[in-house]
């Protein structure tokens, strides 16, 4: 079995991370994981005790740069805030647009474990959110926004709606008619 310089529960992730972000968590099955990290399902079981427990670390290893990701292109947009928050769904949109885009990892991961809402990879995708949500609402407070916790949801709700208009169609000028929208909300709340 081939091996690399990163350390083994690294290897693991990134391989699971290629396999559920490109397949799905389902359709992947440990031993798929187990080839692609080049290792032996029992070394795999070392590591996680469980694939729900393998689950919830891909998404938790997306967790990080994908808010790096959101504030990042916040952080380089020309304009106010509206115009700011305007540019991740235009961003978004380019993304969608490239042929290994598949939605956004943790609403997949959710859809496919819809009848288990205390699994692990869910628990994961909520804390996910929140952060995502409890960002926008510091940069709403900063920016002197009413009720900077509400427009947040309003935003969350859009960037997850469109996701899922998106993955459903593979339109990527919803997340650019969503970012129109967000705008006009940032725009309404600063008035």
């Amino acid at each position: 079995m081939k091996t690399s310089g990163k350390p083994t529960r690294e290897r693991i992730i990134d391989a699971a991370s290629k396999l559920f972000y490109g397949e799905g968590i389902r359709a992947v099955s440990v031993d798929a994981v187990a080839e692609k990290a080049g290792l032996t399902k029992r070394t795999l079981y070392y590591h996680f005790q469980s694939k729900d427990e393998l689950i919830a670390a891909y998404l938790d290893g997306r967790d990080q740069p994908n808010l790096g990701l959101f504030q990042r292109w916040f952080d380089e947009a020309e304009g106010g805030i509206d115009q700011k928050i305007r540019m991740i769904f235009w961003q978004l949109a380019k993304s969608a647009r490239h042929p290994r885009w598949k939605g956004c990892g943790y609403l997949r991961t959710a859809a496919e474990l819809a009848t288990m809402p205390g699994h692990p990879a869910i628990k994961t995708g909520i804390a996910h959110k929140k952060r995502v949500e409890a960002w926008l609402a510091s940069a709403f407070a900063a920016e002197g926004v009413r009720s900077p916790e509400l427009l947040a949801r309003q935003i969350i709700l859009l960037l997850d709606g469109c996701f899922a208009v998106v993955l459903l169609n593979r339109d990527p000028s919803y997340m650019e008619t969503a970012g129109e929208a967000a705008a006009t909300l940032v725009k309404a709340a600063l008035a």
